[in-house]
């Protein structure tokens, strides 16, 4: 008589043979992947660490593409130019040192060597942060902008952050988000494809106190502990499979034929 498995239990073990692999491989896969994004992210940390410490970015290398304002992302810059103070915008909902208020974003049209004001070259500058008034909360706070040409230092970022919002369509001094794209074609500018983090002068301790903002700006969070917690995670499911179909499938019926 022969001792192999009848044709059932030998499907029954390739089947559970085969879901192990499957199981197995998505997993660590995942495991793998979490750990290319740990990397990924430590490269972007080292490139945001190196473009902090690099000289400001004159204003006319400012990016007019999209490909161009990838690499200058977190650079220091210096603008020179006149606020649109009628264009500001207020984006509710926002937090700064556990408060919550506005995001004030004002353009700022470029001075334009040789070319007068004719082009109306501006850049999205978000000049920092006011508290709202949890009494009415349509009023909006004073800011004051000076008149004329000023000089404004900041880091370059991306177009503000967008909040999740039930209706996309936009208007008014108080909005949830800013499209950029939008923007230009309602107030007629040409909008750099960046935005500008306004920082204090560096010759004036008092320089929010001046307008009332408040200008504590977050890095952006890179977290590589995350992706290296959530690996850990896919490899340990990995390795529990692995461990149960060892013994359940060899271990233990191995034993049971002794017994």
């Amino acid at each position: 008589m022969g001792s192999g498995l009848s044709s059932p239990s030998r499907a029954r073990s390739w089947a559970v043979l085969f879901a192990a692999i499957i199981g197995v491989a998505i997993t660590a896969r995942a495991g793998f992947w979490q750990l290319d994004r740990a990397a990924q992210k430590v490269a972007l940390q080292s490139s945001l660490e190196a473009r902090g410490v690099m000289l400001a970015l004159p204003q006319a290398q400012l990016a007019r593409t999209l490909a161009e304002a990838d690499a200058q992302h977190y650079r220091h810059v210096t603008l020179r130019g006149r606020w649109l103070p009628e264009r500001t915008v207020f984006l509710e909902n926002r937090q700064m040192a556990g408060r919550t208020g506005f995001y004030v974003v004002t353009p700022l049209l470029l001075s334009q060597a040789g070319q007068g004001e004719a082009v109306l070259d501006a850049v999205l500058v978000q000049r920092g942060f006011a508290p709202r008034d949890q009494l009415d909360r349509t009023r909006l706070p004073a800011v004051p902008t000076p008149a004329g040409e000023v000089d404004v230092i900041g880091l370059i970022a991306p177009p503000p952050s967008r909040l999740y919002e039930f209706s996309a369509v936009a208007s008014g001094a108080i909005r949830q988000n800013l499209d950029p794209a939008a923007f230009a074609a309602e107030t007629g500018l040409v909008l750099r494809p960046v935005s500008v983090l306004q920082a204090d002068t560096p010759n004036d301790a008092n320089a929010s106190a001046s307008d009332g903002l408040l200008r504590q700006w977050p890095l952006p969070a890179v977290d590589v502990q995350k992706h290296y917690g959530y690996a850990f995670q896919w490899f340990a499911m990995a390795s529990t499979m692995t461990g149960l179909y060892v013994w359940f499938q060899l271990i233990r019926p191995r034993l049971r034929r002794r017994t």
